[in-house]
């Protein structure tokens, strides 16, 4: 499979309209591009959306009926359009942040709020000796996630999962450790999770051992 093809394959496998195999290389591939984690976070709500349609289909619906060729083009389409929304509100904040700095802080006092204070959740195993910590911020779409983890265990991949209070999991993040514990290891990346929603998290190397769980 080619890698724009494996680009293209992250909202069929956020669907789960991927074939076993196709599903186990798109993960090999996951675990090395940033891009389609993140992609594939972004297609949570939707994904979710479609598990609770089908809880309330009645039963007289086929259990086989699949949706319209058409309807990965759709989602796909609205996810653009909402990266964009995005942005837009992005840069709206960047002016109102330029303007309340000329203004001063008395227009801060008379917004009545502040932006939401990140979460900052740290642990060490005391089995692996791997330690973690986490910084997540809220946003409109989930989170914003900041993930430090120094590591001594030795050389893998691994992969931050975040699992949520309704038992749900989603790869965050996913990087290739040198596992010396020289240094800390940084990596960023996004869930469709707020951070209320989330129960733990957990580190795991590609093979499935997890190093470190932070509550």
């Amino acid at each position: 499979m080619r890698s724009l093809e494996r680009h293209r394959d992250a909202g069929a496998y956020a669907l789960g309209v991927l074939d076993e195999a196709e599903a186990f290389r798109f993960e090999d591939h996951l675990m090395e591009c940033p891009r389609c984690t993140a992609h594939v976070t972004e297609f949570g709500p939707a994904t979710r959306q479609l598990m609770l349609y089908r809880r309330a289909t009645p039963r007289f619906v086929h259990p086989l009926a699949q949706p319209g060729p058409r309807l990965l083009d759709r989602l796909l389409g609205e996810l653009v359009r909402r990266r964009r929304s995005r942005r837009r509100r992005l840069l709206y904040g960047l002016a109102a942040s330029v303007v309340l700095a000329v203004a001063g802080p008395g227009i801060v006092a008379f917004a009545g709020h502040a932006p939401p204070a990140p979460r900052v959740t740290t642990a060490t195993d005391p089995h692996t000796g791997v330690w973690a910590r986490v910084t997540s911020t809220d946003a409109d779409w989930g989170s914003d996630l900041r993930l430090e983890v120094r590591d001594g265990s030795g050389p893998h991949a691994c992969r931050l999962v975040a699992v949520g209070r309704d038992g749900t999991e989603q790869v965050v993040a996913g990087w290739t450790d040198p596992g010396d514990g020289a240094a800390p290891t940084t990596a960023m990346g996004t869930t469709a999770l707020h951070p209320g929603q989330i129960l733990r998290y957990e580190i795991r190397t590609d093979e499935g051992r997890r190093l470190v769980t932070l509550e």
